[in-house]
This record gives C-alpha cells, structure tokens and sequence, in this order.
C-alpha cells in the first residue's frame, strides 16, 4: 500500500462517494505514487462505482470487491469454490456496463479485461444461467448436509460449532481440541469451508465445526451465498464464540459476531465464550471484567493449551444441559 486518505462526511456523495475536493486529493495521491488500483473501504452504489471508474485514473474496487477476491483466493474446495463465485457473479451482474472493467474487478486479478460492450447482454445472459446453476449445486449441498443433520439427531451426537470474527483463533482450538491438522494461518479468512472433527468429552463423544470467519460490514451477498456453510452454526447444539483476547478492538469484534449471528437465526443458541490467545495478554486481570460480562467463558490459549480443559468441562456441562432440555 502506497497511501490512505480518510474522508469525513455526514453521509457518502450519491455520485462520487467521497466530495470533490476529497476526490480531487485522491486522484493526485494516486497519480503521484503511479498506482495501479484505489480501494474503497465502504460499500459502493453502481452509480458510485461507475463515476469512480470515469475519473480515478486506476482501477478502483470496493470493500466488498475486496472481500470477494480474498475468499476467492483462500477457496480450497469444491463447495467453497461454488461459493464464491455466485458471491462474485452476484456482486458483478447489476455493475455490467458493457465498458470493460466491471468483470475484472472479480476473478480474473488485476489487470485482466472484460468483455466488450457488443458482449453486454450476452455477458448477462450468460451470468443469469450460471448464477441459476450455482444456486442449484448449493442447494444440493445444503439437503445433503440435511440428510447428514438427520442422522446425527437421530444418534444424538452433539454438535458444536466454532463461529468468531476472522482471524480470532478458530482453527487453531479445533487443532487443539480434537487433534485434527487443520490449515491455522494468521491471516483473514483463513478458513472458508466447514471442517467438522470428532471431539471427545468426559463420556460424550461430540461433532466440532469450524466455520467461516466474520468481519464488520459483511455483506449481505456473502451472508447468503455462505449459507450453507453458516448452516454448520444454525442447526448447532452449541456455539463456541471464540474471540480475540488482544485486539484493540475485541468489542466491537464480538459486537459484530453477534449481530452476524442474529441475522442467520443463531440468537437463541447456548453460547460459551472462549477468550483466546491468552498467552499474549501482558495482565489476565486486564479482561476480567469482560470475561465476567458473557459467562460462561473462559480464557484460554489454542496455540498452548492454556485453559482448554476448563472449556472442554463448560462445554460438557452446556452439552448436558442442551440435551436434558431436549428429553423433557
């Protein structure tokens, strides 16, 4: 990254995002360290884009745009993949102009071209099926994992779902948790397909998912093409809410999970709170009130082992709980 510029608006230019005074400073920072793409960190209309595309003398993405291509590097399987591209070609259809650019904001990387404008309706056309083809695969997926869901209740297997802001720790406790080798990498989004392992408690043998990562402002396109994997955490018995015990911003990460969580339908589940990397705290008295705000919780380190026997013993108590409700 070259530079960063900071805007203060009440609300967002309807035309160009940002007021002409701001884009005029953008557009000579861009020229004057010759860059080759402007990030936008907010959401913009296609009206905004467009204007954007017309004066910046670079290739200009939003946050979204961004999010999408991560995801799209970091899909490893074949559901994963189906994913992200209807998430892509979702984000891509109403932003077909027919000039060139709209397609290579997404896939293709940076610098690739699109279509040409005599291609534009046959670009639509063609984006219409495939998204129709995509919703279908998914759809398959979703009533096999269904089928999958049955017959764990039939068998009573509990099923525990890992759910956090990205980057929070996630993979790194279901390695710990079950001994399983799943890719822990420090860096956004990680993990975007749904990995289930066999944890073992006290007397009860438990399923563990580990699901995508979430972030502020997802949007709403992601929340829709992920919902299959965001079923992992919807038809869970339990949610394992693991948060980053060191992020300056912790609160705001966890108020975000939350808000995710409520959007999916996951408000109700019994929730227990793992405040992770501990052994990177300086004091454990610095979060002890936090700890004391979302019992039950416990703080712990995945990448030491610290405080993990004590989640595995609230685990077994909510498992317990979860079931003895359920037999009444």
């Amino acid at each position: 990254m070259v530079g960063s510029l900071l805007a203060n608006r009440a609300r967002p230019d309807p035309a160009y995002y940002f007021g002409k005074g701001k884009l005029e400073e953008i557009m000579e920072l861009l020229k004057e360290n010759q860059a080759d793409l402007a990030i936008i960190d907010d959401e913009l209309s296609v009206r905004q884009q467009n204007q954007l595309d017309e004066r910046l003398p670079c290739r200009v993405i939003d946050r979204t745009a961004l999010i999408l291509q991560i995801f799209a590097d970091h899909a490893r399987t074949r559901e994963g993949k189906l994913q992200i591209e209807l998430a892509q070609l979702s984000y891509a259809l109403p932003r077909l102009s027919g000039k060139g650019k709209e397609l290579s904001r997404l896939g293709g990387g940076i610098g690739t071209r699109g279509p040409g404008e005599t291609q534009l309706e046959k670009d639509r056309r063609h984006i219409r099926r495939r998204i129709a083809s995509l919703k279908k695969e998914i759809e398959n997926i979703r009533k096999q994992r269904a089928v999958n869901r049955g017959r764990r209740e039939k068998n009573q297997v509990p099923v525990i779902a890992l759910v956090g802001y990205t980057n929070a720790g996630k993979s790194t406790l279901l390695n710990r948790l079950t001994g399983a080798d799943v890719a822990a990498e420090d860096k956004l989004f990680a993990t975007l397909d749904p990995v289930t392992r066999r944890l073992r408690l006290e007397g009860v043998d438990a399923l563990l998912t580990d699901t995508v990562g979430f972030i502020q402002q997802l949007p709403h396109s992601l929340i829709t093409a992920f919902r299959a994997t965001m079923e992992e955490a919807v038809y869970a018995d339990i949610l394992i809410h693991v948060a980053d015990s060191v992020h300056p911003d912790m609160g705001e990460q966890i108020k975000t999970v939350q808000r995710v969580l409520e959007e999916v339908g996951c408000q109700e589940k019994p929730v227990v709170h793992a405040f992770n990397k501990a052994d990177l705290l300086q004091d454990p008295l610095d979060i002890a009130g936090v700890l004391a705000d979302y019992q039950p919780a416990v703080l712990l380190s995945a990448k030491s082992g610290e405080g993990v026997e004590q989640l595995k013993e609230l685990l077994l108590n909510a498992v317990n709980e979860s079931f003895r409700e359920t037999r009444r």
